[in-house]
């Protein structure tokens, strides 16, 4: 049967460019040693002279190569050599045969070396070309920031991504799945439905190279967000009577329909799409982001009340749809940011001209075809995927596209731009060409997948109503446009609308809870992300729920008390000063100078909240909508205790005190040796009383085999370079990631700072 080997290990990288490195026999012994996936960027210190939009990281060209041994087994086999990501403009050689390039950084891309792999030792080659680091609105990474796989077997096999299973229909105690298969030369195929405990629940067969079969299911365990119930098909490719080819897909039994007057059903189910969108850094790992992080990202979410989650702007590392699958969020596939027309790009702060012109629109008219239908093949088996997104504020208003019914256009972060590029101009490209190119990508989707909508995010739909654009679609995102909802709604009968990129604000939430029609919102953002900027020395936005650490912020506990009904109360302090993004100045934290005027908020969803200062009550205020979950008293500081009170539950903030102790809390206490496995451990200073304590400067070293790979807090200004071994904490905690060896045996993390505390964490790598 056909083997897939991860051979992420033993990379040798070299950044700079490299004469003749993709000789087999070039020496390149002194190249370090790295795995994947790897992202070269975040290696490096941040310098105001890259650009603000990526966070003031570095690009470059990069060479990385790789020796693998191929045993006599291998002769006569079809060999296939596939890259997840690489960010960007990839060249690939094996054993010095050069096998062609791929242009862009976010899909995923093979090569069939079947003729040039041979037993013994074969080498790839890959060069790496990212010199415009002003290439996008948001952290890219640089390297081969995803994994890579080498698949060996038998000629007669399943076509790459050539199996794809969908629920036909569903009905009391039972469903029929509709699978549709392409093979190389095989007579017929054979599928087996496995249960999560390995038990066959149902079978089919079909003949011929390709085609297609029905597969009755009695008693289907459903998959939704509440109960994320996964199968595996197994699925055998059939040759003169001899199975030449197994491969196994997780696949989810769901029906969802999206009905332009009623909302969104899931399952027959009515329900609101409560989502979010997320780029795909974090932080000091950069674009290399193991599942694990996205596990306990998605976990935090959804005890805000989240249930989807947008892949703001590209097509994600397929680890995080598996998360999404598995842990149960739905999902909005997407897979561009820019099409023909390359949009501004700030790489000086936010706003601040003149911007640069690099991005994907250099590659989309060679390249649109080939990378949409990689995203759409390589994700289409899971179930989480309920929306296939084009594009994103493609028809963002004189950024490049005009049009004369429109005099002037500002758009959502305009407000310095400069008249003259607000003001229609014929010399500029026309908009009405987005519906003929949104035609030709949604009929790329249909052919490829028709059993999901196709929608794009418009940022200006007031236009792309008239061009036609918002035609091409089956179902229409509408960024920050919630006062179009009800009238574009009577406008244009059986249009399905939603919210595809919306703000923090609780009224652009009662748009979509207040309208049955409205189906989703996908908040602007559920984590913060490195870069889109407003400048120097900010290296990130801060439009998140959830720091890069993945801690909670105000903004959390806003969205849990408008998505959750548990009783809950949540104290922060800020001083009034606003950021972008409507995000206040807040921490959880009660400190200052006796007198300071302070503003204390309290988010709950509870009708009333208490506050009290040292046992004195400060009033209790009632919530309505227009507070959206929020209530706020200006408070003069006094050391002591804030607490929050409402039936059921309360908040308490004690003033801070200095670190007495650290506590570190691995998210797992055993690593596999494996080289690849990832703990997260959680490093919190503690006053005498076990309460978060003021922040210091964490050092940390690990002992045995286990590489450090970063420490993040969040801290939007904090310009230590991740490479250190030392970060300040903020609000009290950080995090570390760590990686296992090869070596089993114990392993240590030794936590210290400069006041004396210290602390250990063993983990056991096995």
């Amino acid at each position: 049967m056909g083997i897939i080997q991860n051979i992420n290990l033993d990379w040798r990288f070299h950044l700079g460019d490299a004469a003749d490195a993709d000789f087999m026999g070039y020496d390149d012994g002194a190249w370090r040693v790295v795995t994947l996936p790897h992202d070269w960027a975040v290696e490096h210190p941040f310098d105001r002279c890259h650009a603000s939009g990526t966070g003031y990281l570095p690009g470059g060209t990069a060479w990385y190569r790789r020796h693998f041994q191929l045993d006599e087994g291998a002769s006569g086999k079809r060999v296939r050599l596939s890259f997840q990501g690489v960010y960007k403009h990839a060249k690939v050689w094996i054993n010095s045969n050069y096998l062609g390039r791929h242009a862009y950084g976010y899909t995923s891309f093979s090569f069939d070396i079947s003729e040039f792999a041979k037993p013994g030792e074969n080498v790839i080659a890959l060069r790496v070309e990212h010199e415009d680091v002003a290439d996008s609105r948001w952290y890219t990474g640089s390297g081969i920031d995803r994994g890579v796989t080498l698949e060996i077997c038998d000629p007669v096999c399943f076509r790459e991504n050539g199996v794809f299973v969908s629920t036909d229909s569903l009905e009391e105690g039972h469903a029929v799945l509709r699978i549709r298969y392409d093979t190389c030369g095989a007579e017929g195929a054979a599928f087996r439905l496995l249960d999560r405990d390995g038990r066959c629940v149902a079978q089919a067969e079909a003949a011929g190279a390709s085609g297609e079969t029905l597969m009755p299911v009695p008693e289907p365990q459903l998959w939704s967000p509440d109960a994320p119930n996964l199968y595996t098909l197994e699925c055998q490719a059939l040759y003169q009577g001899k199975i030449t080819d197994s491969i196994r897909i997780k696949t989810g039994i769901r029906t969802f329909r999206f009905d332009a007057d009623k909302g969104f059903f899931l399952n027959g189910a009515l329900m609101k799409i409560k989502g979010v969108c997320v780029h795909h850094d974090a932080g000091c790992l950069g674009a290399a982001v193991p599942q694990s992080v996205w596990e306990r990202r998605i976990k935090k979410l959804k005890a805000a009340g989240c249930n989807a989650l947008r892949t703001a702007h590209n097509p994600p590392d397929p680890d995080l749809l598996d998360a999404c699958d598995a842990l149960g969020l739905l999902v909005m596939d997407e897979a561009f940011d820019e099409w023909e027309g390359t949009k501004n790009k700030w790489w000086q702060g936010h706003n601040v001209y003149p911007p640069k012109h690099y991005g994907y629109a250099e590659d989309f008219p060679q390249w649109h075809r080939a990378d949409l239908s990689s995203m759409v093949l390589r994700d289409r088996n899971h179930p989480s995927i309920i929306l296939w997104s084009i594009g994103n504020e493609i028809d963002y208003p004189n950024d490049p596209y005009v049009t004369p019914l429109f005099k002037e256009a500002i758009g959502n972060n305009d407000a310095n731009k400069p008249a003259a590029e607000r003001i229609y101009d014929a010399r500029k490209p026309d908009a009405g060409r987005l519906a003929k190119v949104a035609r030709v990508l949604t009929d790329i989707v249909h052919s490829l997948d028709d059993t999901r909508p196709v929608t794009s995010a418009l940022s200006f739909p007031e236009l792309s109503n008239h061009t036609g654009y918002a035609d091409q679609l089956d179902a229409v995102g509408y960024n920050y446009r919630e006062h179009f909802y009800r009238d574009d709604h009577a406008a244009y009968p059986g249009r399905v609308i939603l919210g595809s990129e919306n703000s923090h604000d609780p009224n652009a939430w009662y748009a979509v809870r207040d309208n049955e029609f409205m189906s989703a919102q996908f908040l602007w953002t559920g984590v913060d992300f490195l870069g889109e900027c407003l400048g120097w020395p900010i290296r990130i936005s801060q439009a998140g729920m959830l720091t890069l650490a993945g801690y909670e912020k105000p903004l959390y506990y806003q969205r849990k008390a408008l998505w959750t009904k548990e009783p809950f109360v949540r104290i922060s302090v800020g001083d009034g000063s606003a950021e972008r993004h409507g995000v206040w100045n807040e921490h959880f934290r009660w400190d200052g100078r006796e007198g300071d005027p302070k503003i204390v908020s309290c988010c709950t969803n509870a009708g009333a909240v208490e506050l009290f200062l040292n046992g004195e009550s400060l009033g209790k205020k009632t919530l309505t909508d227009a507070d959206g979950c929020r209530v706020s008293w200006q408070v003069a500081y006094q050391p002591g205790t804030l607490r929050a009170v409402i039936d059921g539950a309360e908040d308490i903030l004690f003033s801070l005190q200095p670190a007495a102790a650290i506590a570190l809390a691995p998210d797992t206490d055993r690593l596999c040796a494996d080289g690849q496995s990832v703990a997260q451990v959680e490093i919190r200073l503690l006053d005498q009383t076990g309460q978060l304590a003021r922040d210091e400067v964490i050092h940390c070293q690990v002992l045995g085999d286990l590489a450090l790979l970063g420490i993040e807090n969040g801290c939007p200004d904090d310009l230590t370079p991740y490479a250190a071994v030392y970060r300040s904490t903020l609000d009290g905690q950080a995090i570390a990631y760590l990686r296992a060896g090869q070596t089993p045996g114990k392993a240590l993390l030794h936590v210290w700072t400069a006041s004396g505390l210290q602390a250990d964490c063993t983990l056991t790598i096995e």
